[in-house]
């Protein structure tokens, strides 16, 4: 695996791969890498030669009061997963060489980016949709990868490789959860034994909402009363929102559609948690995916 610092020699590389007709795939991260970036190697692996992994813990999508200096940065560990599993180069750039003095330009997907996450973390999204942006110039891939989770920042992504015309396609990939139902974060790493038990909640609210469904509930005011009963039986954690919304617009339904998400954010003692569930239409049936 080789190691690229600069965005000259990683557009470089990028250029030598496309001028020899390789179909170069990339996944965007921040590091602190887990089974669930795995699986999104895994999947670039399968479909595209060479696979880029980028570390980049970026600090415009980071509010005054977040969590940016004690996110984790084991790049010596998540070196070593990369080297393991056969990627072929880790793009790790500084933050000044991302955002040099003078920089002044930003992306702001509208409406998209104004609700649930966008609300609650006001500026994350441009932060967001400005380091992809750069991310797909400096690295022209075919295909990026991103995991479901993050439901509303890969919308937002989607929508703004649409409207500037981007040859890069988006591929979404499954949450990749733990055993007892939580979905694989970095975050999980701030989690105390007490918290980390209590986090499991998110998830099981979302299969109490699927069972509701299964069962031909259909009704988002009475689903989400569902939901919220099992979290706000959880004392330790605070709900931040609960929604269903449309998986377009991710604007609110009053009844299930053909393809929507459940979307939830919460705090589990000082860890913020985000999870969702997708709905979708299958046959004469609505299906739910945790």
């Amino acid at each position: 695996m080789e190691t690229i610092h600069t965005i000259a020699w990683m557009k470089q590389v990028a250029q030598e791969a496309r001028k020899n007709d390789r179909l170069l795939g990339l996944v965007p991260t921040m590091g602190a890498l887990h089974d669930g970036h795995v699986s999104l190697i895994r999947r670039a692996q399968q479909e595209c030669s060479p696979v880029v992994v980028s570390i980049f813990v970026n600090p415009t999508q980071f509010g005054p009061s977040e969590d940016f200096q004690k996110y984790p940065r084991p790049i010596e560990s998540d070196r070593a997963v990369l080297e393991k599993i056969g990627v072929d180069y880790l793009f790790a750039p500084s933050a000044g060489e991302m955002y040099p003095s003078g920089f002044r330009t930003a992306v702001d997907v509208e409406r998209l980016s104004e609700r649930l996450e966008g609300r609650s973390r006001p500026g994350h999204f441009r932060g967001v949709a400005t380091v992809v942006l750069k991310l797909f110039e400096i690295v022209q891939p075919r295909f990026a990868f991103f995991g479901r989770k993050d439901a509303q920042q890969v919308r937002i992504v989607q929508q703004m490789a649409s409207d500037f015309n981007l040859d890069t396609e988006i591929v979404v990939c499954p949450i990749v959860r733990e055993p007892d139902g939580l979905a694989l974060s970095s975050r999980n790493a701030y989690l105390k034994p007490e918290d980390r038990r209590a986090a499991t909640v998110l998830c099981r609210a979302l299969d109490a909402l699927r069972r509701e469904v299964t069962g031909g509930e259909h009704d988002v005011a009475r689903l989400l009363v569902a939901l919220r009963q099992v979290v706000d039986a959880e004392q330790s954690v605070s709900l931040d929102y609960a929604e269903i919304v449309d998986a377009e617009t991710f604007e609110p339904v009053v009844t299930l559609r053909r393809r929507c998400y459940v979307l939830l954010a919460a705090r589990v003692g000082g860890t913020r948690l985000i999870d969702n569930a997708l709905i979708e239409q299958e046959d004469d049936a609505l299906r739910v995916t945790l």
